[in-house]
């Protein structure tokens, strides 16, 4: 069972932290008081990074999160992909973890996860509520000036914990189908 919290709506905190990621962060804010219903695009690498897991596995971490680990930061929903938001740094660390791990995202057995740091720009969704037109939302809204922000190291345990959870390991060898089978019940 899941303990992540449902916090569908930035606070204004919430709103000043994401706001002192970009350039003008007074302009960013003043657009959001016009338009609270508009999803903005912000830079990565001064104030967070983002690490983007498809929805399926990206819900299947945050559960991780939650329920055995010591929670996330703020978390949101976009065009079917889970955006993690993290410590700065953490784009440039975890590959390197996910390579040491031996992740092999490449392959399909387990899904890549798509990291943006310095450089990158991601777009978060409207202040408040869902965004339909973009199919964007929080899943876990900012709400301080100062959001606990996971780093690389806790980011690699949850995927790895859910790469864990979603593959079923079985000691016995896969049938062979090509094998031909008696039935041996019968007796003569």
């Amino acid at each position: 069972m899941s303990r992540t919290p449902n916090v569908s709506h930035v606070t204004s905190d919430g709103a000043a932290w994401l706001a002192s990621a970009g350039t003008y962060p007074r302009s960013t804010l003043a657009l959001w008081e016009e338009r609270p219903d508009a999803p903005l695009v912000l830079p990565c690498g001064s104030a967070f990074d983002v690490v983007s897991a498809s929805a399926m596995f990206g819900r299947r971490m945050l559960d991780k999160l939650w329920a055995e680990g010591p929670g996330s930061g703020p978390v949101a929903e976009f065009r079917g992909r889970i955006l993690l938001f993290a410590a700065p740094g953490t784009a440039q660390r975890l590959p390197s973890l996910l390579e040491w791990e031996e992740w092999n995202g490449r392959t399909g057995t387990v899904p890549a996860l798509l990291c943006h740091g310095t450089g990158d720009a991601v777009t978060v969704p409207a202040l408040a509520g869902a965004s339909g037109r973009s199919g964007s939302r929080w899943l876990v809204a900012p709400d301080t000036r100062r959001p606990w922000l996971p780093g690389p190291e806790i980011l690699l345990w949850a995927a790895v914990r859910a790469a864990r959870a979603a593959v079923r390991i079985s000691i016995f060898p896969p049938p062979d189908q090509g094998a031909k089978v008696y039935d041996v019940s019968r007796r003569r």
